[in-house]
């Protein structure tokens, strides 16, 4: 990353597709870990909300993915959060999602598209070819010209069938073609029904980087990335102090789903992290918990039989602060029902939770709360995204501290149902400097109150 004068030029590409499911992110990995074999520092980037392709980036890159999502974060946010992670990279790579103009309802907004405007990136459209010859010359000049402030600066051409199949599609072309990727069944990524499987679960397939290189011009898409143009510095926040707590983060296969910039901000506003599984650990000494998303329903006897399940209980009666999202907050509730059975869980929150077998709510929360538990002082904005297959059945005298505009929550609109000071939504939220702060100061309260 070379630095001028109010300015920082960054070489960086956009994986874009025409749909969800072209290969994007089989070429998008693919590209990440040729460059790594190439001795390139990768950082790597997902367009949107989504927890698992970054895992698999990071498992590629040895750097943390970071999503950019200006729905969530904002557009200053995404620009602070590309150019900061930046830092000591020779290069970025930038996974979309969805087509590349699927926006928030209807719109851009929140795009693949949005987010390569934002950044000044060129783009490297996949194109799914089975079936296609010389059809994909309007879908490639299509989107090249749709929308004059995005750069689509090449094609890959997914699902090649053969190699006349590519002398076709080479007939006639005036988009740039960059790659011609046979069908790669072998490199793809298993999935269940909250997505693909984690990064953290598997190996880096040893084709992945040979894939690219083969079949496609590495050397041509680097140079492409070094034609961005520079960006406007932003100013470091550095470290905001509020005060000095310890934050037990569950950590495992049941809980995996975390924003990092979540995490780092609770360590700029003065949080030490304390990491732990509530599948195996004792609960560490610590002020506050955060129970982030994840996989708890196929870890369910290890989470029952775990020593963490009465001591988080305990902690809670004794006052503490706990703070859940989705798989957390389930953990929080009474126990789980699935079709090969029943847990009891932490018993903290008055809901049973129940695994059906289609998606209960896809989709943006945006949301306020209008008070209850320490962790959400009323007021506090709420941004961020819920997916997921299970539904709750709360008490008829359940309380919620946040009101949705926009999502489902629990029930109705409403989200995080709390007792005391331990509150669990389905929304995964992206925190505000205003939630960071209500959380770190409930931590503070309860250190206070113990000392």
């Amino acid at each position: 990353m070379n630095e001028e004068v109010g300015t920082v030029s960054i070489p960086r590409l956009v994986i874009a597709g025409i749909h969800s499911n072209c290969g994007k992110t089989t070429i998008a990995r693919g590209l990440m870990a040729a460059l790594v074999k190439r001795g390139f520092v990768v950082q790597p980037f997902k367009v949107g909300p989504d927890f698992i392709d970054p895992s698999h980036h990071t498992r590629i890159c040895g750097r943390i993915s970071r999503n950019l999502d200006p729905v969530m974060m904002g557009e200053q946010t995404v620009r602070e959060t590309f150019i900061n992670t930046c830092k000591g990279a020779d290069i970025a790579v930038i996974e979309g999602v969805m087509g590349m103009f699927d926006g928030l309802d209807g719109t851009t907004e929140g795009s693949t598209a949005h987010i390569a405007r934002l950044l000044h990136a060129p783009v490297i459209l996949v194109i799914p070819v089975k079936g296609m010859s010389g059809s994909v010359h309007a879908m490639a000049e299509g989107f090249s010209r749709y929308d004059p402030d995005v750069i689509v600066s090449g094609v890959i051409l997914n699902m090649v069938g053969s190699p006349r199949h590519k002398t076709i599609l080479q007939a006639r072309k005036s988009v740039e073609q960059l790659g011609y990727i046979p069908v790669t069944r072998d490199l793809e990524i298993g999935s269940r029904h909250l997505g693909l499987v984690m990064g953290e679960e598997l190996h880096v397939p040893e084709g992945l980087a040979s894939m690219l290189e083969e079949h496609a011009d590495v050397s041509r898409l680097i140079t492409i990335a070094r034609t961005a143009t520079p960006l406007l510095k932003t100013e470091d926040n550095g470290s905001v102090h509020t005060g000095s707590v310890h934050i037990a983060v569950a950590s495992d296969p049941a809980f995996c789903f975390y924003y990092q910039d979540n995490l780092d901000k609770l360590k700029r506003f003065g949080a030490e992290l304390i990491f732990f599984s509530p599948m195996s650990d004792d609960l560490p000494e610590a002020d506050l918990i955060y129970l982030g998303g994840g996989y708890p329903e196929l870890h369910a006897p290890a989470l029952e039989s775990g020593p963490c399940r009465n001591q988080i209980r305990t902690a809670a009666e004794d006052g503490m602060p706990i703070y859940a999202e989705c798989g957390g907050l389930m953990y929080l509730g009474r126990g789980v029902n699935t079709d090969a059975g029943s847990a009891r869980w932490a018993g903290v929150l008055p809901v049973e939770a129940f695994m059906e077998k289609r998606f209960q709510a896809l989709g943006y929360t945006i949301g306020e709360s209008i008070g209850g538990p320490s962790v959400a002082p009323a007021g506090t904005p709420i941004r961020g995204h819920e997916f997921h297959y299970s539904r709750l059945d709360p008490d008829q005298d359940a309380r919620f501290a946040i009101t949705l505009s926009r999502g489902t929550g629990i029930m109705d609109g409403r989200d995080g149902i709390f007792v005391e000071n331990c509150m669990g939504s389905y929304t995964h939220a992206y925190f505000s400097d205003d939630m960071t702060v209500g959380l770190i100061r409930a931590a503070l309260n309860y250190k206070d109150k113990r000392a």
